[in-house]
């Protein structure tokens, strides 16, 4: 066994059965999803919109295309590090997201 891998080990094994840490990082994940939620929740009106109009005229493709890249990009990250409010609430986002872009590429 590595130094490195034993290091990690007992870093692991200090956090898990550190009742204090393991507390603090239910509230880190309760304002996560508390933040996930309000911005998702923020954007679902005009993403509804715009999907149930069709009109994008006032999207920048390039903003969008960004947008949505950059969306995707979180969910990676989220899932990647196991951050559960992180995937959630991009998953969510990501849909919405490319169905706009799809829809700004296709209603030009």
């Amino acid at each position: 066994m590595s130094c490195k891998s034993h290091l990690l080990e007992v870093i692991v094994f200090k956090i898990t059965t550190n009742k204090y840490l393991m507390k603090n990082l239910a509230y880190t994940d309760i304002i996560g999803y508390m933040a996930a939620f309000g911005t998702t929740v923020s954007f679902l009106p005009q993403a509804i919109k715009t999907i149930q109009t069709k009109d994008t005229s006032g999207i920048s493709l390039y903003m969008y295309m960004l947008f949505t890249a950059g969306t995707f990009l979180w969910l990676m990250y989220g899932l990647l590090s196991h951050s559960l409010p992180v995937a959630v609430a991009n998953v969510i986002t990501f849909i919405f997201a490319s169905i706009i872009l799809v829809y700004k590429l296709k209603y030009k």
